[in-house]
């Protein structure tokens, strides 16, 4: 299958450059900068699993696309969607599957309009990356997972391509015919970690040293009631495993929106808290506090980074 996997930022260029070290047929969508970057360096990918460097990785520039692809990998930030869909649709054919890896669920609805929902899989990863200075992906946790599967959870010919193609790829992946429930546990374990980390401005470990473990569970439990409230119930076992993470002492971890908050980037408020805000219940008490107040903290940075551009 022909890949075309929408920039080569942290997570495009992690799984979209494992794929092409496996090697898949993999084209890069870049901007002009990015491309310029990678024509000098090549994509560099750091890791506890495995180091490389990909010399040369195919691209094209928005400008030269022009024929489909069988499936279209989709990594933005949920902020640029918009202007991301208008670069790739050239790509999308009447074959082509999207496979986004964005948070929330709010983007499926965006594409599934755009696009049709038939062209649309449901996906999710959990990792933890950045780029470094120099342009090259680093990959800071020890798991990196990407899960995809139809929205209705059905089997399909086209997930199982998928599936035989990323199973030689350096990182783990598996088709879920659970897709929707995978994707709202993440979102739960997602926003709960981004409220709080954000709220505090603190990572894990300090939160709990500041005596703060009760608000995480708070927080979760906020996020785990929407979800169930939407006939998404996660199951226990998830619970528990994003529970341990809230509340480990000395942990390092803070969302990846504290870290955008931090380099006075955008942050993605609207899609990770705002919209699961939108789908809580109606109460005479109003929406569910904690989290209510993490999204106005996260406005107000807004504001503040707005008014100083």
């Amino acid at each position: 299958m022909r890949y075309l996997v929408v920039g080569a930022g942290a997570l495009g260029g992690y799984f979209g450059g494992r794929l092409l070290e496996a090697g898949r047929d993999v084209t890069f969508l870049l901007r002009p900068g990015r491309a310029q970057a990678l024509a000098r360096t090549g994509l560099v990918i750091k890791s506890r699993f495995g180091d490389a460097t990909l010399p040369a990785p195919p691209f094209v520039l928005a400008e030269n696309l022009h024929t489909p692809f069988d499936v279209v990998v989709v990594a933005c930030k949920a902020y640029d969607l918009a202007e991301t869909m208008n670069a790739f649709a050239p790509a999308v054919g009447p074959q082509t599957a999207i496979l986004p890896l964005l948070n929330g669920l709010r983007h499926l609805d965006d594409l599934q309009q755009h696009f049709g929902a038939g062209r649309v899989l449901g996906g999710l990863c959990m990792i933890s990356a950045a780029l470094d200075a120099a342009g090259a992906v680093q990959h800071l946790n020890d798991f990196h997972v990407l899960v995809f599967g139809e929205l209705d959870d059905s089997s399909s010919a086209r997930v199982a391509e998928i599936e035989a193609d990323f199973a030689g790829a350096r990182f783990d992946a598996r088709a879920s015919t659970q897709m929707l429930l995978e994707l709202w546990e993440k979102w739960v374990f997602i926003a709960s970690a981004a409220a709080i980390t954000c709220l505090m401005r603190a990572s894990i470990g300090d939160i709990v040293a500041a005596g703060a473990v009760d608000l995480s569970e708070r927080l979760l439990e906020e996020c785990r009631a929407i979800a169930a409230h939407n006939g998404f119930a996660p199951r226990p076992a998830a619970i528990e495993r994003y529970r341990a993470i809230l509340t480990a002492a000395g942990s390092p971890i803070s969302a990846s929106m504290l870290k955008d908050i931090e380099r006075g980037a955008p942050v993605e408020a609207e899609n990770v808290i705002c919209d699961l805000l939108r789908r809580a219940p109606a109460t005479a008490s109003g929406p569910p506090p904690l989290l209510h107040i993490a999204y106005a903290h996260l406005k107000a940075y807004e504001a503040r980074r707005a008014a100083s551009v």
